[in-house]
């Protein structure tokens, strides 16, 4: 599976960007799909994330409130929709899937694939 992320640019505190990550290759398959974002000099934080019905979804306290994930209808594509953006959401965001049941969304360790990030810059 390939996924690729789209979405990023610069905007200022207070303004919403979406962003998109469409896989390709094997999606005929069950993938849950989340979101991750790393700062500069920072680990890898998780974001947000969703099995693959798009029924279940969570998110990291820091943006519960603010961002929303969906999945398209065909399932193949996924969207982190931010708004109330601030400065601390500065950051490269990075999808991933993972095809294995049982498995923690929240733990960047469980996802099998990843795609390129698209960087998110966030001016006060």
């Amino acid at each position: 599976v390939q996924l690729q992320a789209s979405g990023g640019g610069l905007v200022q505190a207070g303004g919403s960007l979406r962003l998109s990550c469409a896989a390709s290759g094997r999606t005929s398959k069950d993938y849950a799909m989340g979101w991750f974002r790393q700062a500069p000099n920072k680990g890898r934080e998780f974001v947000a994330a969703t099995t693959w019905s798009g029924r279940i979804t969570y998110y990291a306290p820091s943006v519960e409130g603010r961002f929303v994930i969906s999945r398209a209808s065909a399932k193949n594509t996924v969207y982190l929709q931010m708004s109330s953006l601030r400065p601390e959401d500065t950051a490269v965001y990075h999808c991933g899937a993972q095809d294995e049941y049982g498995k923690d969304l929240m733990q960047g360790a469980s996802y099998r694939y990843w795609g390129p990030g698209t960087q998110v810059t966030v001016s006060s």
